[in-house]
């Protein structure tokens, strides 16, 4: 079991370092409709919606690896204070509650990039690119939310020292 919260955690952190060079992509489309906007009044209609899309897969990628890092915002006074049972005993807790919330995530999430892939949908600007992949994003973000709760449910299990 700890060998496959092993896997999934190194999966989450392979998909955390792939996705953190997104923000210099996100930089750059920015950077080039501020020139192509105000130096040579040619705006464009892709480069924001499409930094505005990138930022979806570079925010939510992050989660689950951060889950493993324990980098979310927390009240920690008690845990770092806590040791043996009592600091399992709340790693258990938070993964619990990191697994639920990953499961409403991806209950609520899955139909809506479903239907929009089924549609066809776009973004009905004029641009107007396909938004299927970007809301698939979500519920595959969820799941490897919900893999990596897990994960840590298996790693509070042996001992919060393992990870």
């Amino acid at each position: 079991m700890l060998r496959i919260a092993q896997a999934v955690t190194g999966l989450n952190h392979r998909l955390f370092s792939a996705t953190r060079w997104l923000v210099f992509v996100i930089a750059g489309l920015m950077l080039f409709e501020v020139i192509a906007r105000y130096s040579f009044r040619l705006p464009s209609s892709w480069a924001p919606e499409l930094a505005t899309m990138l930022f979806g897969p570079f925010f939510l990628f992050g989660g689950p690896y951060l889950l493993h890092l324990g980098g979310h915002v927390a009240v920690d006074i008690v845990s770092e204070r806590a040791t043996g049972w009592l600091k399992r005993l709340l790693a258990f807790v938070a993964a619990l509650l990191a697994l639920v919330f990953g499961a409403i995530l991806l209950w609520f999430s899955l139909p809506l990039a479903l239907q929009s892939y089924s549609y066809g949908e776009t973004t009905y600007s004029a641009w107007n690119p396909v938004i299927w992949p970007v809301k698939a994003v979500l519920p595959l973000a969820a799941l490897l939310l919900i893999l990596q709760a897990l994960a840590e449910l298996a790693f509070a299990a042996v001992a919060p020292e393992t990870k």
